[in-house]
């Protein structure tokens, strides 16, 4: 008796902790497998090194003088405008900010001939490296007679435990994050929702056709807005009938949204090619309808506080969604018809009406994933949330949601998200292909159900 018990304590451990258990221990081997010598260049080593280099020309006696080299990419802005800031902060003189190419170091310092001595050059570990930043060539310029090249101090600390690579796990996989809190109540009832994927270029290509058909560039927030309401209803509209057909049409969810999977991916190209040809007069599917309106930008691509805007829109979702499931009674209603709908309808439960309001969540989760989506690449792309239904039933199957229905957590898919997340991140790390990434998702899936059915044979036993 005491054996059974403990083996039926153990498995329900197993049950609701599982995926987490997962999760840690991924996260224990990309650490130990990407421990190596880290260079750090972003804004607070930008930052700490501007005022690094002040204090060491001070103490030098050597004049506040500096020039801050970058590679020419977006990523390293951050670290020159901190290092920038700090120095000029410090009384320091900036003599010339450059974003070049190893070829251009010795033109740009050609053409600062002449000028006052330029004690040090603040750049990161990437810059120095150069051929063209070694002493003997930087030297060979009058006015760099004496300088020297510094950079950040370098450390020992994972790859993947980086403070950048965090961030950009958290957020590259946001929207299927957010697909995922719909798809989690659809397979608690024990449906089943495949149209998510082209939903989301259904989306996106709505709000890019309505917000470029009202003035593009120049439509103000209270214009675009309403268009992404109006796609948001139209999204939520076909997530109910999604719902609509499976419970009153009694076609299987898997047939329903097989078909309008099909037909949202086609309808998509439709309207793009459509579009496209009325305002170019070129033929073909465009990769994207352009969205330049001001502001758009912003939910994808900014920041609030450092932290990347796609997390703050997910962390918010998660939240409500688990109140949602756990603290309403239309919550403990999804469980009760998932478990077993017959005991729920009557328990006087609206057994239908319940349905087709969780397709409706779902097609509306779709629906701000395509927004978040359109904002983050500027646009909406026809091509956008291909194969993200598979993607999407991994991580909800990860994180413990039985696919029998009536059992499943919000916050489990959210670790169960954050595993997909995790694979793919150190996939990716290790120079994996797409293509085969396919093959390692497609055996998560396949593991995660066996798992699921070993869980269901403890509990009975």
């Amino acid at each position: 008796m005491a054996q059974a018990k403990k083996t039926f304590t153990l498995g329900r451990l197993f049950s609701q902790y599982g995926s987490l258990l997962v999760l840690l221990l991924l996260c224990a081997y990309y650490s130990w497998a990407t421990w190596g010598e880290q260079h750090p260049s972003n804004a607070s080593a930008g930052r700490k090194l501007g005022r690094q280099a002040v204090e060491y020309l001070q103490k030098s006696n050597l004049p506040l003088r500096a020039i801050v080299i970058v590679r020419k990419v977006e990523a390293d802005a951050p670290f020159a405008d901190a290092a920038t800031e700090a120095f000029e902060a410090g009384g320091g003189e900036v003599v010339a900010r450059l974003a070049i190419e190893p070829k251009d170091v010795h033109t740009e310092a050609a053409e600062l001939e002449g000028s006052e001595a330029i004690p040090a050059i603040i750049t990161h570990d990437a810059c120095a490296k150069w051929g063209s930043m070694e002493y003997e060539r930087l030297r060979a310029h009058g006015h760099l007679e004496t300088v020297v090249v510094l950079k950040p101090k370098s450390y020992y600390w994972p790859s993947f435990l980086t403070w950048d690579n965090l961030l950009n796990i958290l957020s590259q996989d946001a929207e299927v994050a957010i697909i995922a809190i719909g798809m989690t109540m659809v397979i608690i009832t024990a449906g089943i929702d495949l149209s998510v994927g082209s939903l989301v270029a259904l989306a996106g290509v709505l709000m890019a056709v309505m917000i470029n058909g009202l003035g593009g560039q120049q439509v103000p927030l209270y214009i675009w807005g309403p268009c992404v309401l109006v796609a948001m209803l139209l999204c939520s509209g076909v997530g109910a009938m999604n719902g609509v057909l499976s419970t009153y049409g009694r076609i299987p969810a898997f047939i329903v949204t097989l078909a309008t999977m099909m037909m949202f991916q086609g309808l998509a190209q439709i309207i793009a090619v459509r579009f496209h040809t009325a305002v170019t007069g070129e033929a073909g599917v465009p990769e994207a309808i352009a969205i330049s309106a001001k502001g758009f930008h912003w939910l994808g691509g900014g920041s609030t506080f450092g932290i990347p805007n796609p997390i703050w829109l997910m962390a918010c979702l998660y939240g409500v969604a688990h109140v949602f499931m756990t603290r309403t009674p239309m919550g403990r209603y999804i469980y009760a018809v998932g478990g077993n709908p017959e005991a729920a309808h009557l328990s006087g439960i609206p057994v239908k009406k319940v349905l087709i309001l969780v397709y409706a969540l779902c097609g509306t989760m779709v629906a701000i994933a395509g927004f978040l989506n359109a904002s983050r690449f500027s646009g909406g792309r026809p091509g956008a949330g291909e194969q993200w239904e598979l993607q999407v039933i991994a991580a909800v199957v990860v994180g413990g949601t039985s696919l029998s229905g009536g059992e499943g957590r919000i916050l489990g898919t959210l670790v169960g998200v954050l595993i997909i997340t995790v694979i793919h991140n150190g996939l990716n790390m290790a120079n994996v292909q797409a293509y085969e990434q396919k093959v390692v998702f497609g055996a998560l899936i396949l593991a995660a159900s066996f798992l699921d059915q070993v869980k269901k044979r403890w509990a009975v036993a």
